[in-house]
Parts: C-alpha cells; structure tokens; sequence
C-alpha cells in the first residue's frame, strides 16, 4: 500500500474511533440523559480514542519512511558483486541511480550490467515486502491503541485533560521544530561562511571595492584569484532600498491617514482591499513591468533632458519595488493609527483643534512607535527582494550613488554565485554564504529593532 494511501486509511480509522470512543462513553455513563455524570464530555472521549489510534501509527509509518530507504539500500549493496562494494563513494552512487532509474522505468533492464538489473529486482522485492510490513504494523498500532482506549473509558476518567495535553505537547513539537530548522540555517550558513573566511580575509570581504569572483581553470589565466570585495554590493544594496523607502513610505503613510482619518467607511471598504492586492502580485511581474515599461521611460525621459539613464538602473528598480512595499507600509501604518485610542482624539478636540491638527500633533505621534517600526520592517522586505533587481537593475556590482547607473544587490549576487555547475568548495560558491550571513545578520537587527518599538507601543496604550 502506498504511503499516502495508508496514512487517508489510519485517517478513516481515527474517525471511526472517534465515533466509537464517543459512543462507548454514552453507554458507561447509563445513556445520553446521564452524560453529566462524566467528566468530560462526550466529544472528548471519542477525540482520545481517535488520538490513540492514529498518532501512534502514524508515527510507525513516518518513522518507517524515514529509515527504510537506507535499510533497503545497504541490504541490495551487500547482495551485489564485491568489486561493486568495493567501488568508492561516488562511483558507487552512479550504480545506485542506474538501480533506481530501472525501478522507475526509466531505463530498460535489458540496457543495464546484469549486477544492476539484479539488484533492481531485489530493491523493487524489498521494497515491496518494506510496504506490507509498514501497513501491517500500522494497522496492529492503530488497532491496539483504539482498542485498549476505549477499555479505559469510564466515567471517571479525565479525558479532557489528556486530550488537551497530548494538543500542548503537540503544539510544543511545532514550535520546537520551527526553532530547530532557524537553528539549523543559521549554523548551516555559518559553518560554509567560515569555510570562505579561510579562504579570504574578514577584512577584504567587508571593506574591499572590488567584486568579480569569477575564477579561472587555470592558475594562468587572468583574474585566476578572483575579488571579493562586497561594498559595492552593500552600496547597490542600500541605494535602491532608499530609493524604494522614499516612494514607499510617503505614499504608504498618506494613504493609510486618508483611509484611518478622512475615507468614508465605502471608500475604505473599497480602496483597501484594492491597494493591498499590490501585495498579492509576484514579484517577477513587477520585474517584467520595471524592465519592460519603467526602464524605457526612464531612459527616453533622460534622453529628454540630456541625462544618460542606463537601460538598467537602480531608479528604475528602486522605484518598483517602492510601488510593491506600499501595501506593507500602508497596511501597517492604518493598523498603528486604528490603533491610537479615540480618547486621545476626543481630548484634541474638546482644546479645540481640527482634524488635521488632530492628526499632526495627537495622532501621528502616539502612532509613531509602531509607523516607525513597519517603516523598519518594510526596508528588511526591501532589502531582501531580489527578482526585481535582477531584471532591472542589472548584475555589474559598480560603486556609485547614481542612480541612473546600473548596480546589483546581496541577493542577486547569491542567486548568481550558486547558478550552475560550481564546485562546492571554492571561493566563489562559498561567497554566496558569506553574503547570506551578512544579509542575514543585517535584516535580524532590523527586525530586532522594529519589534522593540512595536513592544513599547503596545505595553504604552494595551
């Protein structure tokens, strides 16, 4: 049976204890006018039971999953010739793909070395026998536990109770594997990045202004060494994420004040949703609008005025990109002014001040913590966008504060760095972690600050 099949079968089984759990319930209580002589209710019992059986198997089957792939690979490795044991690593894993292409029929068996149609068989055998004994001890878990579940049912059990603390702990699983994975991308991208360290000084990577990390085959052909100068990608970096604050948050911050303080409740219930549908559009489609649309203005209105606007341009990208972070800003900057209790506009009101004065002097500046913190988290969503940039802010890592130049950014450089057949374990690839961990570094102290300021906004007005 396959995997999926089994786990919609233990999910019907769960169902049935459910309903079986509930059912038994009932009947030890003496009959549905006597369930208050239980201690919890019915739905509960039949939760339990259905918990018993199912999580238990499913457990086996995950577990099973995991580990029988590998059991079955060293079992047909053992069976095969001893000059093919004796293969090294990699040699040996081309074996194992031929193997596993026949099994999926990709290549005839008749195509193959007799050894590896051999080992096909075994495999595809194993695997077989792999899947009944996986559905046979699912189905004897999930039996036995729905089975000794419901003998435990009696009135005075504490369903309730163990239901919600399998939930809690079920919970605690979530959130602990969530902080096992960020640990994990963390310790990953830190270990390759000190592995480039050793390669290439601290101090060259963070203060050079050179960046070509192209490498040579050979050691005699120029530019064999490489640069890996990563300023003028943190100056590309910064410069169109200014460039997209200066339309975002102007443009973000006045719309939500006319929507919070002026918009009739229509306007808004209209105007709302539509701004934030800028937020639901790909990022590649605002690509294509900044390389096919944007850009060509850009440079035929230089050409109208005598500037020289390069085809692709940081103001080209970062005026995009400030399009696609209004919605953010907007969204977050009206939810901060809502927020503003309606006393504090009251007593502006009873001085004597207008609305606009209200807004200025009262509303903005008890809003201000938290405007200032989804101003903050709107620069970390900038400075890690990268699809525009790619396509219209070109891939030459120049110094320059103009913005009618062509730049890149960290990002565009790591996806370009890790495109391609590259070896692992040269500089060039290694450049990509390194540029990760800074992005990384520089986007948690962002975040680390907005939520700060957040923090103080609400233990002030909560």
């Amino acid at each position: 049976m396959q995997t999926s099949t089994l786990i919609l079968v233990l999910l019907v089984l769960s169902a049935v204890a459910w309903q079986l759990g509930r059912a038994r319930a009932v009947r030890v209580a003496g009959g549905p006018r006597r369930k208050r002589e239980l201690h919890s209710l019915p739905s509960y019992y039949g939760l339990l039971t259905a918990i018993w059986c199912g999580l238990p198997a499913l457990a086996v089957v995950v577990g099973w999953h995991l580990l029988d792939d590998h059991i079955i690979q060293g079992l047909v490795v053992g069976a095969m010739p001893a000059e093919v044991q004796a293969l090294e690593p990699g040699r040996l894993s081309l074996v194992i793909n031929d193997v596993r292409n026949v099994i999926a029929g990709n290549v005839s068996a008749d195509a193959v070395a007799p050894a590896v149609a051999a080992a096909a068989a075994t495999w595809s055998r194993l695997e077989s026998l792999s899947r009944l004994g996986a559905t046979g001890l699912a189905f004897a878990v999930a039996l036995a536990g729905g089975w000794f579940t419901l003998r435990r049912i009696t009135p005075a059990l504490r369903a309730r109770n163990q239901v919600e603390r399998v939930i809690e702990r079920v919970l605690m699983g979530c959130s602990l594997i969530a902080i096992l994975t960020t640990i994990g991308i963390v310790l990953s991208v830190l270990w390759e990045s000190l592995q480039f360290f050793r390669m290439v000084p601290v101090t060259e990577f963070v203060f050079g202004t050179q960046w070509s990390p192209q490498l040579a085959i050979r050691a005699d052909q120029v530019g064999s060494s490489g640069a890996f100068g990563a300023v003028p990608l943190f100056a590309g970096t910064l410069l169109i994420s200014f460039i997209a604050m200066l339309i975002a948050v102007p443009v973000g911050l006045f719309s939500a004040i006319y929507l919070a303080e002026y918009a009739s409740r229509g306007f808004r219930a209209v105007a709302k949703p539509t701004l934030e549908v800028l937020a639901g559009i790909p990022t590649v489609v605002y690509g294509f609008f900044a390389a096919l649309t944007v850009a060509p203005l850009l440079r035929a209105a230089g050409e109208g005025i005598g500037l020289e606007v390069a085809s692709e341009s940081a103001l080209a990208a970062g005026l995009v990109m400030g399009i696609m972070i209004i919605p953010f800003v907007s969204s977050l900057t009206d939810d901060m002014i809502t927020a503003v209790p309606q006393s504090l506009r009251d007593g502006s009101y009873s001085l004597g001040a207008t609305r606009s004065e209200t807004i200025r002097r009262v509303v903005l500046r008890a809003a201000l913590p938290g405007i200032v913190g989804g101003v903050l988290l709107a620069i970390s969503r900038a400075v890690g966008e990268t699809m525009i940039v790619v396509m219209a802010a070109g891939l030459s890592a120049n110094l320059t504060a103009n913005p009618f130049e062509a730049v890149t950014t960290v990002t565009v450089q790591i996806v370009t760095l890790l495109v391609g057949d590259q070896e692992f374990d040269s500089p060039k690839t290694l450049a990509a972690f390194a540029l990760g961990l800074v992005l990384f570094l520089a986007t948690l102290l962002l975040n680390i600050i907005a939520l700060q300021v957040v923090r103080r906004y609400r233990e002030q007005y909560e």
